[in-house]
């Protein structure tokens, strides 16, 4: 895979570092990185090389959303088709995070709203600071809450009641709450923030990689099946992990009273 010119990206022990490279201006989203994570998340399901990402906020800051400037100001100007081509590109973002087949752990400080709200909310898996302000501000610019998946995944996780609140008002979920509600999985200061995410990728690295990208697969698959549906699909997806070798090799490990040492085949 090609490095990046319009994100940051690092790749150790497996596991890939990546978070926006805007600082100054808490790290907003524009055409082109956007269109550069899509394709980038879409290059990943072909990667052997990469077991779990770490999506992490970059001087306090997780992202502040699409850039007024580079991205707001010139939507104005666009015709309905041009529109409606930008509104696919990001939700194809989102599209892309599901469908990598790699977990993908957010590391949330600071802002996180708009877009990066989004980027968070597509994330497996989150962990925010006390400090991490989440918004979901699209009626703040006139825009209705339904962006990038909102309405379908925002419920699923914190509630409807809950999601329809941020959605219409726009307004911060604390990191209190954020917690409390299952948006973050739990919350760390702000300098354990990195360790922490690092420690957990390299969890979920150690582990039977094969059987994360089923398991990634079938939560997101199993959102439109009906309860008859999921267990025959869980069934099948079990059987073919049984296929696997790092399933032989819990079985050996367990019978040596050792640990296994799985490989992802």
């Amino acid at each position: 895979m090609t490095a990046p010119q319009h994100f940051r990206l690092e790749v150790v022990e497996r596991i890939a570092r990546v978070s926006l490279d805007r600082p100054e201006r808490k790290n907003p989203l524009t055409f082109e990185s956007y269109a550069e994570l899509r394709d980038w998340f879409r290059g990943l399901v072909y990667s052997d090389e990469i077991d779990v990402v770490v999506f992490g906020s970059n001087g306090g800051n997780f992202c502040s959303g699409g850039d007024v400037h580079d991205i707001i100001g010139p939507l104005i100007d666009k015709d309905m088709k041009g529109l409606l081509a930008f509104t696919r590109m990001t939700g194809d973002l989102v599209k892309a995070m599901l469908a990598c087949g790699k977990p993908i752990i957010a590391a949330v400080d600071g802002i996180c709203v708009g877009a990066g709200a989004i980027v968070a909310m597509a994330s497996d898996l989150r962990l925010g600071t006390p400090e991490a302000k989440t918004a979901f501000l699209f009626t703040r610019v006139g825009l209705a809450g339904c962006d990038m998946g909102a309405c379908a995944m925002l419920p699923r996780i914190i509630g409807q009641g809950r999601a329809a609140e941020l959605l219409y008002t726009g307004r911060v979920m604390t990191a209190d709450e954020a917690a409390a509600w299952g948006f973050f999985n739990r919350l760390v200061p702000a300098a354990d923030l990195d360790a922490e995410a690092m420690t957990l990728a390299r969890r979920i690295a150690k582990g039977p990689t094969f059987a994360h990208m089923m398991t990634k697969t079938q939560l997101n698959l199993e959102w439109s099946m009906g309860l008859e549906q999921a267990i025959e699909a869980e069934a099948q997806a079990q059987a073919i992990c049984m296929q696997t070798r790092d399933f032989a090799r819990a079985y050996h490990a367990f019978v040596a009273k050792e640990k296994p040492v799985f490989e992802g085949d």
